[in-house]
């Protein structure tokens, strides 16, 4: 059984410093073994955080949207190296930026077809558009025609976007290195491809229906609005303020895959379990154990790993759209090999552990999101509990 004493003053601390409030759950074989909520949603009116709040779990999204491509993975629709122009003919004979002997930039035939695994791994070449290149800079026109685009009624916001990010070179030749970008929002819209369906309804039929995730979606309904969290900004003095303008927006057109979904601490914490406990939970079989174990293992190779490098992820490999524990000693983790996860923009964090029977969900809405601090102090932690 797992110890509080240790994690609850964690907890404290973090939002004695950081955000106005947080809430955490660890499950340990089946059964809620810690839950707590601290501090606030609302800092102005002093709106606790309580098992209603409701969050951006932001980048968590991605789990599931990974989750999702690998149902359809095992009902035979399609094989991780497959060419993904065989599902979105637009990504048919794909150009890659270069730079020449001389430093001049290039734009030249990819060397290879994007695979479906480069998607789920970010080494498909696509990027955000949040850095200062040629491709980047793209990236953002690309947004901001979106944005301003009103018609979505012939296909969705995640196929028009798949479509127009086609139409940018690649940051580099597939599989040759990795870079986060929209690989994941381009894994929905093959989801959508494939299924017939949007990828809201796919995830909802598929994944939150059978494990009572009635509080995630990517449109929030009205009546759920007044349980959404605030979200912060602390700025250099320490000072906590509130901001509206953060995506995703309560009404949107754009079912991100890699991005787009509001939870709650209970609903992730159902689906992270699943996975946790072989992909089964209260009787309803999501995912096979075997694909559990394949998307949990390293599938980056030295050559395409050296991006990987962010300071959170020492000793941690990446797999199908999560961190995976390689080297606990690198990392000073006491988190075994094979434990597996990914967190969010704000601060939300996800660890999944199936030696253990494991999972803990840690959720919180502020930038700076202290990430390198506060997770890996939770996984001492909750791993130390055992």
């Amino acid at each position: 059984m797992l110890s509080y004493q240790n994690l609850q003053p964690l907890l404290k601390s973090f939002v004695e410093k950081g955000p106005v409030g947080c809430s955490c759950a660890v499950m340990h074989e089946g059964e809620k073994v810690f839950e707590e909520y601290i501090g606030y949603a609302d800092l102005e009116t002093q709106k606790p955080i309580t098992s209603e709040t409701i969050f951006r779990i932001h980048s968590m999204t991605k789990i599931v949207t990974c989750t999702a491509a690998l149902i359809l993975y095992e009902r035979g629709k399609f094989l991780l190296n497959d060419p993904l122009e065989e599902y979105l003919p637009e990504f048919n004979n794909p150009q890659v930026y270069r730079t020449s002997k001389e430093g001049k930039q290039e734009i030249s035939l990819a060397s290879r077809s994007i695979l479906i695994k480069d998607l789920f791994t970010m080494t498909s070449g696509l990027s955000y558009s949040w850095g200062t290149t040629e491709q980047e800079r793209r990236v953002k026109e690309v947004e901001e025609q979106l944005n301003n685009q009103e018609d979505f009624t012939k296909e969705t916001y995640i196929r028009a976007l798949s479509k127009a990010l086609s139409t940018i070179p690649l940051a580099f030749d597939p599989g040759t290195a990795w870079k986060y970008g929209y690989s994941h929002d381009v894994l929905g819209a093959l989801i959508e491809v494939i299924s017939g369906k949007t990828l809201g309804q796919f995830l909802n039929e598929e994944i939150f229906k059978p494990l009572s995730m009635n509080n995630t979606y990517f449109n929030l309904p009205e009546e759920k609005k007044e349980h959404l969290s605030n979200f912060y900004i602390r700025n250099e003095e320490g000072k906590l303020i509130k901001t509206l303008d953060m995506f995703p927006k309560v009404d949107t057109r754009f079912e991100s895959g890699g991005g787009g979904l509001f939870s709650t601490l209970g609903d992730y914490s159902q689906f992270a379990h699943m996975l946790a406990s072989g992909g089964e939970l209260n009787g309803n079989r999501i995912i096979g154990r075997n694909t559990i174990q394949l998307m949990s293992i390293n599938h980056l190779n030295s050559q395409n790993s050296s991006d990987f490098n962010w300071n959170r992820l020492a000793g941690y490999g990446y797999g199908l759209g999560v961190q995976v524990m390689i080297d606990p000693p690198t990392s000073g983790s006491n988190s075994p090999v094979g434990e597996f996860g990914w967190n969010g923009m704000s601060g939300t964090w996800v660890t999944i552990c199936p030696k253990e029977k494991l999972s803990a969900v840690y959720m919180q809405q502020m930038l700076p999101n202290f990430e390198d601090y506060q997770q890996q102090r939770l996984r001492s932690v909750i791993y130390g509990s055992l």
